[in-house]
């Protein structure tokens, strides 16, 4: 399982790249590992406001179907919509090409709600 160290996690197995006011976000190798085959995803609109915490959209798989958790508050400013196509990317890599969404953060963002890696990994077992 691969855990990169400058990323924060959410507990629901999404990740955020902070850098300055900006939030690249994706779900971890973790669990896309759980769902196998990503098949369809679901993409936030552009412009949406996202609570911490909040359902943005959903990842379907071979396996099922699964929400997923905003590890961030701000608006959306651009999704990836190359895996509108092709969705597997996700499984490929989850931290690079399978990214889902950028959020422009919320002033006063506390990126201590998110786990480090470690306390991630520890959660799901990894560490």
């Amino acid at each position: 399982m691969k855990l990169p160290e400058d990323l924060r996690y959410h507990p629901e197995h999404t990740w955020a790249r902070i850098e300055g006011d900006l939030a690249t976000v994706g779900i971890t190798d973790h669990a896309q590992s759980e769902l196998g085959d990503v098949v369809y995803l679901e993409l936030p609109e552009i412009g949406r406001e996202l609570a911490f915490g909040e359902v943005f959209g959903s990842v379907e798989s071979s396996k099922s179907i699964s929400e997923l958790y905003s590890p961030v508050a701000g608006e959306v400013v651009e999704v990836n919509s190359a895996l509108e196509d092709a969705p597997e990317r996700i499984n490929d890599d989850p931290y690079g090409d399978g990214w889902i969404l950028r959020a422009r953060l919320t002033e006063g963002f506390d990126v201590n709600r998110l786990l480090d890696v470690s306390s991630y990994a520890a959660q799901v077992g990894g560490g």
